[in-house]
């Protein structure tokens, strides 16, 4: 009865998934130790090799279960579990949760700078998909270009790269630079995240909430925390920030547009005196204002401080705020609230 006990601690933790428990639903649970001998059923050394043990296409949960107190690759006993990997579920690997104990105990690092598509720490491919727990980072967050030739005077630190659809995080930290988390695509609920960065640090097309989250800046100029990246207005992805904190040591501005459509709302949120000014930035959209949408409601602390902001900001109405801050706006009627997690098929 492990995997039912697994599975109602999950729930607490992340309240959104349905809280009843079907026993007919099969779960099934495998570990990560990496002081586990290498023929120990359903006990891995990487999180990788768990993973790939999983059936493709599966209709079932696997829950894997990442084991705290161990460092690895030096496999000393600590305080926490840092696994020195690259980490890709993959596009026909749905119904995984990666189970950590902790995002201050539980560390999955990498140290790739290439580009966003090559560089992340942390991939998700697949649809169906939680993470809870655990702490995704880059080992070596470098704020400058090696090369500046190539142009970019900073190079990527991204901890995780989201393009699967209906996935769930639930107080999961992204430690980052530059393009931190690349929230993809796809339908996606943070829920008491904490991300780290200081340059376009949560990028993407995503139709995401960020609920309760802790953003915090870090650099040595300004910055900005979010580059959202809507390509046409009838698109519904957007970037949804609801009951957030940013907080952190450098000033930054709320976003930019990645491309001209861009959709951003921070609702209801508390910022520290690191927002510049101005709020908002057109990076390479200059003329096309009226074709975003980045916007501020209810937001409380010296950042929201409206005097400076661009006369171009958007006005949130009462009725677009209500759509965009329930959580129909990603659909978690399909796949949030409902019993998907208890009533999956049985093979």
């Amino acid at each position: 009865m492990r995997f039912y006990f697994i599975f109602i601690l999950l729930l607490l933790l992340c309240p959104h998934l349905d809280s009843a428990v079907d026993d007919e639903v099969q779960y099934r649970n495998i570990y990560v130790d990496p002081l586990a001998g290498q023929n120990s059923v359903g006990i891995f050394i990487t999180v990788q090799a768990a993973i790939d043990s999983v059936p493709e296409n599966s209709r079932n949960w696997v829950v894997i279960n990442i084991k705290e107190g161990i460092y690895s690759p030096s496999l000393t006993v600590s305080l926490s579990f840092e696994s020195s990997e690259k980490v890709i579920i993959p596009q026909e690997k749905p119904f995984i949760a990666l189970v950590g104990k902790g995002h201050e105990s539980t560390h999955i690092v990498w140290d790739d700078h290439e580009s966003i598509h090559q560089s992340p720490t942390f991939t998700v491919l697949s649809d169906n998909i939680v993470v809870q727990g655990i702490g995704f980072r880059v080992r070596t967050t470098h704020t400058t270009n090696p090369n500046p030739g190539k142009g970019n005077p900073r190079v990527p630190a991204t901890a995780a790269m989201v393009s699967g659809d209906k996935v769930y995080f639930c107080q999961v930290a992204f430690h980052g630079v530059q393009d931190t988390l690349w929230d993809k695509e796809g339908r996606h609920f943070f829920l008491e995240c904490v991300i780290h960065g200081f340059v376009d640090f949560i990028l993407g097309n995503g139709q995401s909430i960020y609920e309760n989250c802790t953003i915090v800046t870090m650099g040595d100029n300004l910055g900005f925390i979010t580059a959202q990246s809507r390509t046409d207005p009838s698109e519904s992805t957007g970037f949804v920030f609801k009951n957030c904190r940013v907080l952190g040591s450098t000033t930054v501005k709320l976003g930019r547009p990645w491309r001209c459509h861009a959709r951003v709302l921070f609702y209801n949120c508390y910022f520290a005196s690191v927002i510049d000014c101005e709020g908002w930035d057109l990076w390479l959209c200059t003329g096309q204002e009226r074709q975003m949408a980045f916007g501020e409601y209810s937001c409380y602390g010296h950042g929201a401080d409206q005097t400076g902001r661009v006369i171009w900001e958007h006005k949130f109405s009462k009725s677009e705020v209500q759509q965009l801050t329930d959580p129909s706006f990603i659909g978690a009627s399909e796949w949030l609230n409902q019993p998907w997690w208890l009533s999956l098929p049985t093979s």
